[in-house]
């Protein structure tokens, strides 16, 4: 019996694959638990129009992706800080402060996209990494400086 799976299961296949099992395994499991449906014509011909449809979304994500890491080429930020005479921060600079800076010059980044390679306790220059996608990444140059 020929099936697609409606999610992931473990031995079996990923969700959307079209798979051969046993005629019990399908009709009295997998169907009636709502993990799999029967592989016929409409079947087969809804789910090649799914894989369409989530292909065309991923690549529209794709490429907005792209087009916020290209706005961002050339940024370099500037953030103050209250910091000691040796040059120590009071506290550190992290990824909210980050995405506060840009979007002073009007760009609205989510924080959450914002990955620090490490902790910022120093005055000095560094980078941050913003993952606009899994493919799509921005390395944006920083310098800590006294308020």
């Amino acid at each position: 019996m020929k099936i697609i799976l409606k999610e992931d299961i473990h031995g079996l296949g990923y969700k959307d694959d079209v798979v051969e099992v046993k005629d019990g395994y399908g009709r009295n499991y997998l169907i009636p638990q709502g993990k799999a449906v029967i592989a016929n014509a409409s079947a087969l011909k809804q789910l090649a129009e799914n894989q369409r449809q989530r292909a065309h979304k991923l690549a529209q994500l794709k490429a907005d992706a792209e087009a916020a890491a290209a706005a961002l080429e050339g940024v370099a930020l500037t953030i103050g800080a209250k910091a000691a005479a040796n040059g120590t921060i009071f506290g550190s600079v992290n990824n909210i402060q980050i995405a506060e800076a840009l979007e002073k010059l009007g760009h609205n980044v989510d924080r959450k996209l914002i990955v620090l390679k490490e902790a910022v306790k120093e005055l000095g220059s560094y980078t941050a990494k913003i993952n606009f996608h899994k493919e799509v990444s921005v390395e944006i140059p920083f310098e800590v400086v006294a308020e």
